[in-house]
């Protein structure tokens, strides 16, 4: 049965979402800054929507700061304090998402500090080697993600924030993957700043949030007309902002629903999976994601199993969407010390909520048929921790 499981790349908008965007693509069609009527009644909704946006976060509305989506939020998250503090390194977890590693590789051009902290094999922190890392000079930013795109592993967020604010350092946490997944907590998990995106919990793509501490000092991105608290001009998307204020607000009504349902199903496809010969499934040892489970069947090449699959109708990926395209192995997979050769081989499953039983049975069926074709099955059975 074909499938698309592929929820961490992006979902489809949920038609209550679409629902509830529908009047704005159409009808207050007015700018949120402008001071007349239909004025007010865009900015009501911007507001409404910020609100809920908020809740998903368990964060005030007032400290959500509407962007273009996760990758702006990430950059205007890590260049907003880099610019405030010019001398003082920053720090980023070896496993993040592109849209961190690259603004910190653009910083490094300009002159910043910056340096990877280390994971270990089942792609969380070295919590030892982090504290080691802050104790050697003035650290102004720590990025972490909350759960890997790729992987799903889950950070020790808590604890990270805890040994990085006793150093004088700010906490950048993109909870990209994590909203809608696992619940989230603003205040409890110690971050300063948390970026969300509209797009991964079945709300439109373009649009996403920058959750900020209203006492930090952040350079703007975007400089224009003073809108978001002065930190990202430009007219509102009010269509984008309101379906994500819908989609937020269902992710966060439905989130134990929606949990539970992709858990059993991650649960039902690992069990499938655990009956292929040479599997190595990754961060099986950590809290991971509900929906997600990233494996590999040496010697099978992803690129030729992914093209297979999708002959077959089965939508999956070998990691982040943002990096693929590339013959390069993943960094994160790299990065908790798999080898090259294994990494090559990394095939990514989300599931989503609208996914079935059926179709995780399908999926696992299917695999297991085109490697038999393959003849690529290795003589032991072997689900690493």
């Amino acid at each position: 049965m074909p499938a698309y499981l592929d929820h961490n790349a992006t979902t489809r908008a949920d038609a209550r979402v679409v629902e509830a965007m529908l009047p704005f693509l159409s009808g207050p069609y007015a700018n949120p800054s402008s001071q007349h009527r239909y004025g007010r009644a865009a900015r009501d909704a911007v507001e409404t929507a910020r609100a809920q946006v908020a809740a998903l976060a368990g964060a005030d509305p007032g400290q959500a700061i509407f962007t273009s989506g996760g990758t702006e939020a990430n950059n205007l998250a890590v260049k907003g304090i880099a610019a405030r503090h010019p001398r003082e390194r920053l720090l980023y977890s070896a496993v993040e998402h592109p849209c961190v590693l690259e603004p910190m590789k653009a910083l490094a051009a300009h002159g910043h500090a910056v340096e990877a902290v280390a994971v270990d094999g089942q792609g969380r922190v070295d919590l030892a080697a982090f504290e080691a890392q802050l104790a050697r000079g003035r650290v102004a930013l720590v990025s972490c993600m909350i759960a890997n795109n790729e992987t799903g592993v889950i950070q020790d967020l808590a604890r990270i924030a805890a040994l990085a604010h006793a150093a004088g350092a700010v906490v950048h946490a993109d909870a990209v993957q994590a909203a809608g997944k696992i619940p989230l907590s603003f205040p409890e998990s110690g971050a300063q700043l948390m970026s969300l995106s509209s797009h991964k919990i079945y709300g439109p793509k373009g649009v996403g949030a920058l959750v900020a501490d209203r006492a930090l000092d952040l350079e703007p991105l975007l400089h224009g007309g003073g809108q978001e608290r002065g930190l990202r001009g430009g007219t509102e998307n009010v269509a984008g902002i309101v379906g994500f204020g819908a989609a937020a607000e269902l992710a966060r009504l439905e989130l134990e629903a929606r949990t539970a349902h992709v858990l059993r199903l991650r649960e039902r496809l690992e069990a499938a999976l655990r009956r292929i010969p040479g599997i190595r499934v990754f961060g099986a040892g950590a809290p991971r994601l509900p929906n997600t489970v990233q494996f590999a069947v040496p010697p099978v090449h992803s690129a030729t199993l992914l093209g297979l699959l999708d002959k077959k109708g089965y939508a999956v990926s070998s990691g982040s969407a943002c990096a693929s395209g590339t013959d390069e192995p993943s960094h994160v997979l790299l990065a908790m010390g798999v080898a090259e050769d294994i990494a090559l081989c990394a095939i990514r499953v989300s599931l989503g909520k609208d996914n079935t039983e059926a179709e995780a049975d399908g999926f696992a069926g299917c695999l297991r048929e085109l490697l038999a074709s393959l003849g690529a099955a290795m003589p032991s059975v072997a689900l690493n921790a």
